[in-house]
């Protein structure tokens, strides 16, 4: 069989620029050989290396590839990285993620990062999930073609049996690397490559192809879920707060509910919650009575309920709030914890001329705090304005307190003081706090 890539990777024709990951092995060096031999490719090319600096020989990896470019007639770039691994992750995954996070500013909304991996690769991620448990969307594998950064990201060997791309090199006297840790089994992939895979394939010959269309499959009726999905979460989701009503989703099967809750967290970008998260949310959040606050935290954010809605809320990182005395020169304002306070002017609200001699403060409730309201009698306490307009109590010890001149004025944007409040054509301070 002859690689073509032109047929292989149709998508260049579009392109404005093609960046190949080259590492320097005999996978990424083909792919790149194959791009540089192309007249109709070449001239949109360059070769990437991401250098970990995982292996004491990365600096001369790296000066290899810039070389082996070189002589092919490409640039090459050189990126650096820190591929520490962060707590929960493991050194395969940090150093995928770094390498990603590395590429991904490279593209844009015309550019194409061409990768790789090949059929092989494919069957070993489907092994890897499938002894992980995981549902379609990880047994759906590597796709063909997806979205990355600004452009798009291909993999235009994914039907390409590995024997090929090695007899393809040898052929051209290529050049390449051997990593040494991938001799190595300690790590799962390679536990799989070197110990596993070779006895199937002695067993079924064409396993990764069957098994990479078993990943096309998969893929398909995961696409055609995620729509189910989709259209469900879009009837059932309260946009103004991104929370969903407990109520409509008990409605559901237990199917459709995990699809949606599923579909919500991949609308929020967030790890797909386990099927023990899952489990616990039915039984601990969602099957809680009302007057019940139950919380269950997840990696990077945390599931509350309040009344009738699910809430989904992003861990924020630990960070005393502001409190003090606020330049109103200084606009927006940090509170911490990706929240910002800022004012713009208005045709009500707060007189600007109070507002520029008044000394502005920031506080936080302390519990007992009253307010009078315009158009309103008496004076409220905000607990029970709180209760009355639904706020979660998670929200209420986080919404800034604005008193000028040691008087309460505005409780976030939400409710303003009789006291404060004034109408005047664009005479007027009105305040506007954002939440993460």
């Amino acid at each position: 069989m002859v690689l073509n890539i032109e047929a292989l990777l149709p998508q260049h024709q579009q392109a404005k620029r093609i960046y190949v990951a080259y590492s320097g092995g005999v996978d990424s060096h083909v792919l790149l050989h194959l791009c540089a031999i192309s007249p109709m490719i070449k001239n949109k090319l360059s070769a990437v290396y991401v250098h970990h600096g995982l292996q004491l020989a990365a600096d001369a990896w790296a000066d290899h590839c810039q070389h082996t470019a070189q002589a092919l007639g490409v640039d090459c770039l050189v990126l650096r990285v820190n591929a520490s691994p962060k707590p929960g992750e493991s050194p395969e995954e940090a150093a995928r993620n770094a390498r990603y996070q590395a590429l991904k500013p490279l593209l844009s909304s015309e550019d194409l990062l061409v990768v790789a991996q090949h059929q092989q690769d494919q069957l070993e991620t489907v092994l890897l999930q499938l002894f992980r448990g995981s549902g379609l969307k990880g047994l759906s594998a590597m796709p063909e073609i997806a979205v990355f950064g600004s452009g798009l990201l291909l993999r235009p060997l994914l039907n390409i049996g590995k024997h090929l791309i090695d007899e393809y090199a040898k052929s051209h006297a290529l050049q390449w690397i051997e990593d040494p840790s991938n001799k190595l089994s300690d790590y799962d992939r390679n536990f799989l490559r070197n110990d596993i895979v070779p006895q199937l394939q002695q067993r079924w010959p064409g396993l990764a192809k069957s098994v990479s269309r078993s990943a096309r499959h998969c893929a398909e009726a995961q696409a055609m879920l995620a729509d189910v999905a989709k259209d469900l979460l879009a009837n059932l989701i309260d946009l103004t707060d991104n929370t969903l009503p407990i109520d409509k989703l008990l409605q559901l099967s237990a199917a459709e509910q995990r699809w949606v809750i599923r579909q919500w967290f991949g609308q929020m970008g967030l790890k797909m919650p386990s099927q023990a998260t899952l489990g616990r949310l039915f039984t601990e959040v969602l099957a809680a009575n009302e007057d019940r606050e139950p919380l269950l935290a997840g990696k990077g954010y945390s599931l509350r309920r309040y009344r009738n809605k699910l809430f989904c809320l992003q861990t924020k990182a630990a960070e005393s709030p502001f409190q003090g005395v606020w330049d109103s020169s200084t606009n927006p304002l940090y509170l911490g914890g990706g929240d910002y306070l800022r004012w713009s002017m208005a045709s009500q609200g707060i007189d600007l001329s109070v507002w520029q001699q008044a000394q502005i403060s920031i506080q936080y409730r302390q519990g007992g705090e009253k307010i009078r309201l315009p158009h309103r009698q008496g004076s409220h306490d905000l607990k029970k304005l709180c209760q009355e307009a639904g706020i979660p109590p998670w929200q209420r010890s986080v919404m800034p307190l604005i008193y000028l001149d040691g008087r309460l004025a505005a409780v976030a944007d939400r409710w303003l003081s009789a006291d404060f409040y004034q109408e005047s054509h664009d005479g007027c301070v009105r305040l506007h706090w954002q939440s993460a």
